[in-house]
């Protein structure tokens, strides 16, 4: 069972573990959205079919935050924020070499579906898609930068394939880097941030990657989660709070 950051009776938000599917695909392999619905049927003790809707989804090597809609209407509105771009999401990822301490990637790119494959393209080819992030230089190490990265569209590998693009593939990537087999890609959706669907309260959550090559860089995640906690102090003690943050 995966963590479980927040739940009601609309939405629900939970850490989807790496090289666990967001939904279920021909493999037949566990998936989060199965895993998330046997957990409500359980819990609740619901008869027949249970609806849980998937608003935005993780590559499988890569784990992290996700939102899921317990009612269509929670659904209808939150992919709505999903294609205004209104909800916030924001990677953590170790890439080789040194990274600009802000850069901006505009690119376009296409899928080859046999392949499972996306590459950069020209803006006129043919089902290309804009694909559009931004990142932050946190700190360097060992040849590593670790960046904060922020999405303003949401492709296929998008990351992954714009930061390998840049000269900068993403460690443990083997598929668009350097990367080996048995080497656990090092991107993670560490920040989520929406508008509640029926509160209209802004959600904030965090979750922060462990282990293997993360843990060259555990005092600068340990960093992270301490100004996480800052900024909900303030938000707590400020004229309107925001609904507390999670953290796993």
């Amino acid at each position: 069972m995966p963590d479980i950051l927040y739940e009601d009776n609309h939405v629900l938000v939970a850490v989807k573990p790496a090289n666990v599917l967001s939904q279920e695909d021909r493999t037949g392999d566990p998936d989060m959205l199965s895993i998330l619905k046997e957990y409500i049927r359980v819990k609740y003790q619901k008869p027949g079919k249970v609806y849980l809707g998937l608003v935005h989804r993780l590559d499988r090597p890569v784990g992290g935050l996700m939102v899921f809609a317990r009612t269509s209407k929670a659904a209808s509105r939150l992919s709505r924020q999903m294609q205004t771009h209104e909800m916030g999401r924001e990677y953590l990822c170790l890439v080789h070499g040194t990274v600009p301490p802000r850069f901006t990637l505009i690119d376009y790119l296409i899928k080859n579906e046999q392949l499972n494959k996306v590459t950069v393209c020209t803006g006129d080819e043919k089902k290309a898609q804009e694909a559009i992030l931004h990142g932050v230089l946190l700190f360097e190490r060992n040849g590593l930068s670790l960046c904060s990265i922020k999405l303003d569209t949401g492709r296929n590998h998008q990351i992954r394939v714009q930061m390998s693009h840049m000269g900068h593939p993403i460690w443990g990537d083997n598929r668009y880097g350097q990367g080996i087999p048995g080497q656990q890609i090092a991107l993670w959706g560490y920040r989520l941030t929406f508008e509640h669907p029926i509160t209209h309260q802004v959600q904030s959550f965090m979750s922060l990657p462990h282990g293997g090559i993360w843990t060259q860089f555990q005092d600068v995640l340990d960093g992270l989660f301490q100004s996480f906690l800052a900024a909900r102090e303030q938000a707590i003690s400020g004229p309107a709070p925001e609904k507390a943050f999670q953290h796993t």
